[in-house]
């Protein structure tokens, strides 16, 4: 009650008291601005709840301060007397107002470093109209998950994402939708190796692959074809000299107008490098310790092993996967999504994309024997054997006969000390089962993947007899009286012989 009197009682005063507008009240070189204030004195003000810009100035006439009120009037918004510049003085006010450009502070281009950093964003450039952007990798945003587009991809930032789009008219927006369309995440930009602040070369951009790309979104008996609902870009970087190859692969389904108003996507970016593999850390030294990924290689490239790994729904990941880690046995299982491209959907095909599953981003070509293998020393390595299905497995002649499973055996022995006895892995064989596909045209196929590791130590026998007691000990102070009390006892064994011997032979002789 007291504050709302105190400000009944500004608005009365402000109203009835006399305005006073100093003449300098917001002083600049060069002239000064006029401001349209009413003033009171600060000792009749208890609280100030105004919406405008006040200020505490001193009177004029030496009295209490003011209080004032500054209200905006765009027609005093210039300046006044403004003052003469000498051509002696120009240089000085060149110096203090200049600006080296024309644009606001909001337009000014932002510079880029040499290289990415980890967390910058991507850029990308679009040839067509010469503008540069930044890669997108949509996320939810609220309760209800909707997708926010705006959100940059951050460089070497690995994740998946997921968001909900929401259609008022899906007949319309199956067709004008970009967010639908896979061409969109692919044509008509390319990306950058490294930040650019001058002119885009074309030796600087790097094309976006679309692997097995799917065909345009289209209406076909009251369903949308071909909608995307999942993104996986990979990206691969070599350090500081910038991103090298940029490929994306694409899940496609169908939606039904009359079933369905929504849709949810995945997207997932994925980066990996080849020049770093020799910065691996060793998995033993020599011998592989229990738990350490096991080490293979491709083209002379060490990785770690990895199998499938399935996701929250169950499907297959496609960038994701299991380390293999040594001395562990694993059993993985998931369902592989097949594209539902009517020219692809062909025995070929999935025999191919099945195999490249299991497989992973690389084909595996040598595994590592001990676990400090370096990859230049090529008699620390050996070749994988690797045993694929037979086709004619089964006598079926409208089956396809595609892997479902994939058992990796590893043999390993301990060798060295028994003090301190090392292992190492002896060979590795990749075996594949299969089974007949009769309908081509499935979407998921259910895989299996299993890891087994087999010990084929071959022990050494324990050491044969009992140690005797004349044996000499390391640093046994007691050695000297076992010797002599050893052949005290020998000696005494061998004088009672001799005097058996003699009554034997005195007996004979006597009778």
């Amino acid at each position: 009650m007291r504050g709302s009197c105190a400000v009944l009682l500004s608005l009365l005063l402000l109203a009835s008291l006399p305005a006073f507008s100093p003449a300098g009240a917001s002083q600049r070189s060069g002239g000064s601005r006029s401001v349209s204030q009413l003033c009171v004195e600060k000792s009749l003000i208890f609280r100030s709840n105004t919406p405008y810009s006040t200020d505490i100035v001193s009177d004029p006439g030496g009295q209490d301060p003011l209080f004032c009120v500054q209200l905006d009037d765009p027609k005093l918004n210039y300046f006044q007397q403004p003052q003469d510049i000498k051509e002696s003085d120009f240089a000085e006010f060149l110096e203090k107002y200049g600006r080296h450009s024309f644009l606001a502070p909001s337009q000014v281009q932002q510079s880029f470093s040499a290289f990415y950093r980890a967390g910058d964003p991507i850029l990308i450039y679009f040839d067509s109209s010469s503008v540069l952007s930044v890669l997108r990798q949509p996320i939810q945003m609220g309760a209800s998950g909707l997708c926010v587009d705006g959100n940059p991809a951050g460089f070497l930032d690995s994740k998946s994402t997921s968001c909900t789009r929401i259609f008022a008219n899906l007949s319309k927006s199956c067709m004008t939708d970009p967010a639908l369309d896979a061409a969109s995440y692919y044509h008509d930009f390319t990306v950058l190796k490294v930040p650019i602040n001058d002119t885009v070369m074309p030796s600087m951009k790097v094309n976006v692959t679309a692997v097995s790309p799917p065909g345009a979104p289209h209406m076909k008996d009251n369903t949308c074809i071909n909608v995307v609902s999942e993104v996986i870009y990979e990206i691969e970087y070599s350090g500081t000299s910038g991103i090298q190859s940029v490929s994306v692969q694409f899940k496609v389904i169908n939606i039904s107008v009359k079933s369905r108003s929504s849709l949810q996507q995945h997207f997932t970016m994925h980066f990996w490098t080849r020049t770093l593999s020799h910065m691996l850390p060793r998995s033993g030294n020599p011998g592989y310790i229990a738990g350490a990924p096991l080490l293979i290689a491709n083209s002379g490239t060490k990785q770690h092993m990895s199998i499938l790994r399935s996701e929250s729904d169950g499907i297959c990941s496609q960038c994701l996967r299991h380390t293999v880690q040594f001395g562990r046995n694993m059993r993985t299982g998931c369902k592989i999504s097949l594209s539902p491209i009517l020219e692809d959907s062909n025995c070929s095909y999935i025999q191919q994309k099945l195999y490249k599953a299991f497989q992973g981003m690389n084909r595996t070509e040598d595994f590592a024997i001990t676990g400090s293998a370096h990859s230049t020393q090529a008699e620390e390595w050996m070749t994988i054997l690797i045993e694929n299905c037979s086709v004619e497995a089964v006598n079926c002649t409208s089956c396809c006969m595609v892997p479902v499973t994939l058992e990796i055996q590893i043999l390993w022995t301990k060798v060295g000390l028994l003090s301190n006895p090392q292992a190492q892995v002896v060979g590795t064989r990749h075996f594949y089962q299969c089974q007949p596909l009769k309908f081509l045209n499935t979407s998921m196929v259910p895989v299996t993947t299993i890891v087994t590791f087999t010990d084929m130590t071959d022990w050494p026998e324990p050491p044969r007899g009992q140690p005797q007691m004349h044996w000499k000990l390391p640093f046994d102070i007691f050695f000297p009286f076992k010797v002599a009390l050893n052949v005290e006892r020998i000696y005494r064994s061998d004088l009672a012989g001799y005097l058996l011997l003699i009554l034997i032979m005195s007996s004979i002789f006597c009778f």
